[in-house]
C-alpha cells in the first residue's frame, strides 16, 4: 500500500516538534507560537542562556513560504532569525541574508547560520519578559497529558 502524503497542519507540527528539539539540543529553551509586540506571532522563540533571543518560522511546503511573507517583522524581536524547512524544501528560495534549519519530527540541523543582529536592550527586556511570563502561564495552566 502506497504511503499517504501528510497534510500541511502535519508538517507543521513535525516542523516544530523537531526545531524544538534541534533547539533544546544546542541549549536554548523553545517556546511555541509566542505573540509580539507588533502584533504578529512567532512559530518558534528560544532563549539562549546568554539571554540571546531567536524566532525561527516553520515553512511546510513552497506555497507556505510564497504566501507568507511578512518574516522581515520578526527582525526587530530577536538577535538570530531562522527558516525551518522540511527536507526537500527548494532551500534556494530561503534569503541568503537569514538562517536556516532542515528538520522532521525527530530533530533537525541549522543548514546555515543566522547574523546576529543585537537586539537593543529595552527591547531584549521587554521580549525576554514575554517570554517568561508565557512560559509560567503555560506551565501552570496547560493540563498534563494522560
Amino acid at each position: 500500500m502506497a504511503e499517504e502524503a501528510h497534510s500541511r497542519p502535519e508538517i507543521t507540527a513535525a516542523l516544530a516538534r523537531g526545531v524544538t528539539r534541534l533547539l533544546w539540543d544546542h541549549g536554548l529553551s523553545p517556546l511555541l507560537e509566542v505573540p509580539l509586540a507588533n502584533g504578529r506571532r512567532a512559530d518558534l522563540m528560544a532563549l539562549s542562556s546568554n539571554g540571546e533571543i531567536w524566532i525561527v518560522e516553520t515553512k511546510s511546503c513552497v506555497e507556505d513560504f510564497a504566501v507568507d511573507q511578512k518574516w522581515p517583522d520578526y527582525l526587530d524581536y530577536c538577535d538570530r532569525f531562522f527558516f525551518a524547512v522540511p527536507e526537500g524544501f527548494p532551500i534556494d528560495l530561503i534569503p541568503e541574508e537569514v538562517g536556516l534549519m532542515v528538520a522532521d519530527g525527530f530533530g533537525g540541523a541549522v543548514l546555515r547560520d543566522s547574523p546576529t543582529r543585537l537586539l537593543a536592550g529595552a527591547r531584549r527586556k521587554a521580549v525576554t519578559l514575554v517570554f517568561a511570563r508565557l512560559a509560567v502561564q503555560r506551565l501552570l495552566f496547560t493540563p498534563a497529558a494522560p
